[in-house]
């Protein structure tokens, strides 16, 4: 029997300075008023409180936060539609004592759209990738769904990005948001089909959109399967430690597993905090992050090491549609 973890549990194995998570630290900024959108059933949303974010984000705070995969494990054990009796629990575990893999993610100077996402939810702080896209408003940040919203439950505080991270460097700042938007089917029943979510982030202080200063991809919704990939995220379990980017590429098959959710998978052993990092496609070794987003990180399974992501259709196309324009 085959047991699925969101990359929280086996490939989310979390190092022991991983562990180290603030649960409780600093004043979280107050629990944002979900509201739907009222133009689109399939789409949830909620503004931000962004008092504070920036400031609330030391670099102590981004190296310690837990990678927020773990988040998707408590989405899968909470039900969903896969099978409890096959779900791994998606707690922290440690590495001590587990054989050491050779790692196949490839290693990736920083992408000026690419970056961190930093997140409180439950009194702890957590980690995921995400990447800036093109939209209507020009701040608009494509991440997983357990990266904004607990799937069911409430939805993050604190939410910052911080493009082109490397080991803690900030180097376009850190972008608070005003507005997170998820399908209705992971923010009412963390469906993994799912797992898609988009930030909508504040100006800067010199009253730039996020695009204008560091560019965004092109998206595309409702593509042929089996397409190839290339995913890339900020790893943080063992053998990475989320300070660098990282990229795999591969063609995608989808899910014997859990068929149920729709998603494909590429090979990939990237862990914990990779999560909502972009996949592409139509992309090349002379335009590398340059193509078009298609999909992002979600979640793996003990013993193998693919990532799997999920479909972008019509209900993700919404919610993207929702958040691009507001």
């Amino acid at each position: 029997m085959t047991s699925t973890r969101s990359l929280a549990s086996a490939l989310l194995s979390l190092s022991a300075a991983t562990v180290l998570a603030l649960t409780g630290a600093g004043a979280a900024t107050a629990a944002p008023a979900a509201a739907g959108d009222d133009t689109n059933p399939s789409v949830t949303s909620a503004v931000v409180n962004a008092a504070g974010a920036a400031d609330y984000w030391t670099l102590e705070r981004m190296q310690s936060a837990l990678p927020g995969d773990t988040l998707a494990g408590k989405a899968l054990e909470r039900g969903n539609r896969s099978s409890a009796a096959v779900v791994e629990k998606g707690k922290p575990s440690s590495t001590k004592g587990t054989k050491a893999t050779t790692a196949t993610a490839q290693s990736e100077q920083p992408v000026s759209h690419i970056g961190k996402v930093f997140f409180t939810l439950g009194g702890s702080n957590y980690v995921c990738s995400g990447n800036a896209v093109s939209s209507t408003n020009g701040s608009t940040v494509a991440t997983a769904g357990h990266c904004v919203n607990e799937g069911p439950g409430a939805y993050a505080t604190n939410f910052i990005f911080v493009p082109a991270y490397e080991n803690g460097a900030a180097p376009y700042g850190k972008w608070s948001a005003r507005a997170l938007y998820a399908p209705n089917q992971w923010v009412s029943n963390g469906d993994m089909t799912y797992d898609t979510g988009f930030a909508v982030l504040n100006r800067n202080a010199q009253n730039q959109t996020l695009t204008s200063v560091v560019g965004g991809s092109g998206v595309a919704f409702n593509q042929a399967r089996g397409l190839t990939y290339k995913s890339y995220g900020y790893p943080a379990a063992a053998p990475f430690n989320g300070e660098t980017l990282k990229s795999c590429t591969g063609k995608a098959t989808n899910d014997p597993n859990n068929p149920q959710f729709n998603t494909q998978g590429i090979p990939c052993d990237m862990t914990g905090g990779s999560s909502g990092g972009p996949w592409f496609i139509q992309t090349s070794s002379s335009t590398g992050a340059a193509g078009v987003q298609n999909s992002i990180n979600s979640y793996g399974y003990n013993r193998s090491a693919v990532m799997y992501g999920p479909y972008w259709g019509s209900v993700i196309q919404s919610t993207y549609a929702s958040a691009a324009k507001s």
